[in-house]
């Protein structure tokens, strides 16, 4: 028998009792302040919304350890679950987000935990979600003794210590990744240096006798605009529909569609926007938001991977001009010069970091399947912890 299961039989065998939220804690949603985004001042205190962090400002309103709930906007998970914040310190919060404080023999960090168990589906209504202040207050709670949800917290804290350490192991061997790849591909596609060129395609290709294999190619700078049938934008104005097809975007797959406009393979700019700049390759039948570049490369001029991997090793986003919105034109694209060496070296870089997308591919497969199975893990122990049966309350009138 567990500690927690001794616990239980000793202090609250028969069950225990439920109380509404507002007897668990100071609700202390009178005290927020909104302030408007072009009113706020920059600073070093967090700004708190529905769903957590929304900005730093260089005044606050709480000074403590406090639990948020999400009150209106992004306020449920999937589950049905309210979006609950554990913050501490000097802090704002504005109206979009209930705020709560700890009480004598109530844990505020079980009801952090407690809190995000409870399926509120039913309590949210409106074309904009919305828990409101009678329905919070209102919320039933188990409420054990003290060493009861002082044991559950411990536990509770323990396992997310540990998935989060385990999560930025992973992080980090995936960012160790990345960067090598990078390095890789920079030097592999600077033609300026063909020492390190050479270097880096023998350190690669160990049991092959490549030397001087670099050396003797022609290397040619043609505009992109002659390796290409068109450099176009994409139509699309995305609207949230159901289908078949995928839509892509400024940040990869945007939605569904019921109708595709491509069907083979071309490599894909991001046009506007902070992520201007950004390079895919995509295949199958497609379509393609307003907001991207259709580059379709001539089969017969270049490898259409190589291009998409010079292109990614440019970093276009240096391209994206202007204030408010950074943009990138066609007409910058079909000027920009790529450095094309012959068919058979082309394919050799494209196979070398073919292999390497594919490291990282999985990595980041792995890493999400990971996070996801330690995520549906802790919530299945934390509901079961958190599950108690309610003391029957005989009336003796």
């Amino acid at each position: 028998m567990s500690k927690l299961e001794e616990m239980i039989k000793k202090l609250c065998l028969n069950g225990v009792k439920y109380k509404e939220l507002e007897e668990c804690c100071n609700i202390l949603d009178n005290k927020r302040k909104p302030v408007t985004k072009s009113a706020r001042q920059s600073g070093k205190y967090p700004y708190y919304g529905a769903n957590g962090i929304q900005d730093y400002v260089s005044d606050y309103i709480f000074d403590g350890t406090y639990v948020l709930v999400g009150e209106d906007g992004s306020v449920i998970t999937q589950n049905g679950n309210p979006i609950v914040t554990w913050a501490n310190g000097k802090i704002w919060v504005n109206n979009h987000a209930h705020i709560i404080s700890e009480i004598k023999d109530v844990s505020l960090r079980y009801l952090y935990y407690y809190i995000q168990t409870i399926n509120i589906s039913n309590l949210i209504h409106g074309n904009i979600p919305k828990l409101n202040q009678g329905d919070f207050r209102k919320l039933s709670i188990a409420v054990p003794p003290i060493e009861i949800q002082n044991e559950i917290v411990r536990i509770l804290d323990n396992f997310t210590e540990l998935e989060a350490e385990l999560e930025a192991e992973l992080e980090a061997e995936l960012e160790a990744r990345k960067k090598q790849y990078e390095y890789y591909r920079n030097a592999l596609l600077n033609f300026d240096n063909l020492e390190t060129l050479e270097a880096v395609h023998t350190h690669t290709h160990t049991h092959t006798h490549t030397h001087g294999y670099f050396y003797r190619t022609k290397i040619e700078k043609i505009k992109l605009v002659e390796l290409c049938n068109s450099i176009m934008s994409g139509k699309n104005k995305y609207k949230n529909e159901s289908g078949a097809y995928n839509v892509y975007g400024s940040t990869g797959i945007i939605g569904k569609t019921n109708s595709y406009t491509f069907e083979q393979s071309n490599i894909l700019v991001a046009r506007v926007g902070a992520n201007a700049g950004f390079v895919q390759l995509v295949s199958g039948k497609y379509d393609v938001s307003d907001n991207t570049l259709i580059v379709n490369v001539k089969q017969q001029a270049a490898s259409i991977k190589y291009i998409f991997y010079y292109l990614e090793f440019l970093n276009l986003n240096n391209l994206a001009k202007g204030g408010g919105q950074p943009l990138i034109t066609a007409t910058q694209l079909k000027n920009i010069e790529i450095m094309i060496p012959n068919r058979k070296v082309q394919d050799k870089i494209v196979e070398i970091l073919n292999k390497f997308n594919f490291i990282i591919t999985s990595l980041e497969q792995g890493l999400l399947a990971e996070i996801e199975a330690r995520k549906k893990q802790y919530e299945y122990y934390r509901d079961k912890l958190l599950n108690f049966k309610e003391l029957k309350v005989e009336n003796k009138e």
